[in-house]
């Protein structure tokens, strides 16, 4: 990919790939903030949304995996401002959004810019229960693993 440097050119990026190609790259940006959570399930349909051959029912399956993650931590962002659920949550539905069934994606959903914006949110929340001073910078590091991606 050509260089990028802010979200519109990672946008216009990201909306010349196929599904598939955004499914994985989707994937990859989610899996960039894969340490927010110890559920192996995650990661599990996170290879799955990375592996070009994966049958339309293994993708169906992991989405729902991914999908019944995040409902069951949205449920808990609520309580006493839980940074860390709330982050869970952000990137369970970042793995959700790379995860979406051919069935379910539509002509001006973009799987991977979905995928990258629920990677920020979590990235925020970490950031906020950690006091962070110092800004890692989600969206940056989002950029470079555009510029590297090269399609399966």
């Amino acid at each position: 990919m050509p260089s990028i440097a802010n979200d519109q050119q990672l946008r216009t990026a990201l909306d010349n790939l196929t599904t598939q190609q955004q499914r994985s790259l989707g994937a990859r940006f989610a899996g960039s903030i894969g340490s927010i959570s110890e559920d192996t399930r995650l990661m599990k349909a996170l290879e799955t949304a990375m592996k070009p051959d994966s049958s339309e029912r293994e993708l169906e399956d992991a989405h729902r995996i991914a999908k019944s993650i995040a409902t069951k931590t949205y449920t808990a962002c609520g309580r006493d401002a839980d940074w860390l659920a709330q982050a869970e949550h952000f990137f369970a539905a970042s793995c959700a959004a790379a995860l979406t069934p051919d069935s379910l994606v539509t002509p001006e959903m973009n799987l991977a810019w979905k995928a990258a914006i629920q990677a920020r949110m979590a990235k925020n929340c970490l950031m906020i229960e950690n006091d962070a001073g110092e800004v890692d910078n989600e969206a940056q590091k989002q950029y470079q693993i555009a510029e590297q991606f090269s399609a399966p």
